[in-house]
């Protein structure tokens, strides 16, 4: 079994400083994070700018508004999907070869979405331009591998910072292009900046693959993953909008628990795994991603679902429009975490990575507490409490898990951990939003105060989880 890493107070060896010597700060560390960020953004800017075109969309094919819901729902199943694979596909083909593959696909899907005559091809479009999430995870890693420790942790933040968008200003310019020059617009600002950042990738990412890789691709494993994500992805919205006992529910929660089933047997018999067992079991593997589900399924339900029911409640709510609520309870936190994760990054390599986790998730869970305490009577202590998880949300937490679960990856598979971490976000998000969404929907205040609680309690145990998350080599508790 892998032990976790434990702290050393000794020198680095002559090795180690040499290593970090030949690794990159200053003028080349700045153009190899600008170049990431062009991909992060590429990624990004897909997912926000079309969440507000989604009825144009619809419409333009002659469709109900529901019908445009696979155009979301399938972009991030893809993203599920291939971060894990493709991101420990770059143990063994490189991470500059990945970061073009992934950037060639979307630009491939985007092209697709462009020209689709049908919303199914649009669709198919979405899925291939939904790949390219893996890219968040390759640039986690690459900065890891090229950048100097004290320059990582600032360099993770930034690309943090990119997680949620550009403080809600992109998903206001999305919506604003789709009324003005119509929805494809901005797919082809998506594909102008995939091939720019396709360029300074050639040029700037390093040549090369890892060290300490053995073996080759785990493609029975990454298959059998692949078929577990689809199942639980499906078992979670099917569970929300069917119920949890209904026929279909209950088989896609058995179609579940049997796919995780044949990936652990398969995991087990396979020499180079795509991720062994063992870590899986480990303390360097599993709070990780436990405490990204439960964050996110706590947090992420609070600002991006409750709050903007409630806010808009006319009855039992605050009864502002839509363009209101989302200036003052979705910008806020945007804008701030912009510039609280390279901050929190920053904080991250000075005073440790373990600590800016715990920090955060405890202050999220106090933020969370407070939103829930004074609604409904105090709109002002609800706000400033969303907001204020722009920086112990999307600032610390966000920037921490990221950063350690590069840390804290297996020697031998240094893209796994944080590739299946990326992969638990979209899982921990809808999970949360199925939770409450029964209790939000009966728009009561009763409802709403129990969905906020509920995600209290969802927090706490992340906060829980977060304590048995073990610090980096050479880091103190």
């Amino acid at each position: 079994m892998n032990t976790p890493a434990t702290a050393s107070t000794s020198p680095p060896t002559a090795v180690e400083s040499e290593t970090d010597v030949n690794k990159l700060a200053g003028r080349p560390a700045a153009l190899l994070i600008t170049t990431l960020l062009l991909g992060v953004l590429s990624f990004q800017l897909n997912a926000s700018m079309v969440t507000p075109a989604l009825p144009q969309i619809a419409a333009s094919f002659g469709q109900a508004a529901d019908a445009a819901a696979p155009v979301q729902s399938m972009f991030f199943l893809a993203g599920a999907i291939a971060g894990p694979v493709i991101g420990r596909w770059s143990d063994f083909i490189g991470r500059r070869p990945a970061l073009l593959l992934v950037l060639a696909i979307m630009g491939a899907g985007t092209i697709l979405c462009i020209a689709a005559p049908t919303l199914p091809l649009l669709v198919a479009g979405r899925f291939l331009q939904g790949v390219s999430s893996a890219v968040f995870a390759l640039s986690y890693i690459v900065l890891s591998e090229n950048l100097q420790p004290r320059v990582f942790g600032t360099s993770v933040g930034i690309i943090a910072a990119i997680n949620g968008g550009i403080g809600g200003v992109d998903g206001y310019v999305g919506g604003l292009m789709s009324e003005t020059l119509g929805f494809r617009s901005i797919f082809a600002v998506v594909l102008v900046l995939t091939a720019v950042a396709a360029g300074c990738i050639l040029k700037t990412v390093p040549k090369g693959r890892p060290q300490h890789v053995r073996g080759a691709m785990d493609w029975w494993g990454a298959g059998s993953l692949s078929v577990f994500l689809v199942f639980i992805t499906y078992f979670v919205s099917g569970g929300s909008a069917a119920g949890w006992t209904a026929p279909g529910t209950l088989a896609l929660l058995a179609g579940t628990i049997a796919s995780f089933a044949a990936f652990w047997l398969i995991e087990k018999r396979r020499s180079h795994p795509l991720i062994a067992v063992h870590h899986l079991r480990s303390r360097q593997v599993w709070p990780v991603i436990a405490s990204t589900v439960l964050t996110l399924a706590g947090i992420f339900a609070i600002m991006n679902f409750t709050v903007v029911l409630l806010s808009q409640d006319k009855g039992s709510g605050f009864g502002l429009s839509p363009s209101l609520s989302a200036l003052l309870f979705l910008t806020p936190a945007a804008l701030i975490g912009v510039f609280a994760a390279p901050l929190a990054g920053w904080l991250a390599g000075r005073r440790g990575w373990i600590k800016v986790l715990r920090t955060g998730t405890a202050l999220s869970l106090a933020c969370a507490a407070a939103a829930a305490a004074a609604f409904p009577s105090n709109q002002i202590a609800v706000m400033v409490a969303v907001a204020a998880l722009g920086i112990f949300y999307n600032g610390l937490f966000l920037t921490a898990i990221n950063g350690l679960s590069v840390l804290l990856s297996p020697k031998e598979a240094p893209a796994s951990l944080p590739s299946i971490n990326g992969a638990s976000f979209g899982i921990g998000a809808s999970l949360g939003v199925v939770i409450v969404a029964p209790f939000a929907a009966q728009a009561t205040a009763a409802g709403y105060a129990t969905a906020l609680w509920i995600s209290v309690g969802i927090t706490a145990a992340a906060f829980i989880i977060s304590l048995f998350v073990p610090a980096p080599k050479g880091e103190t508790h």
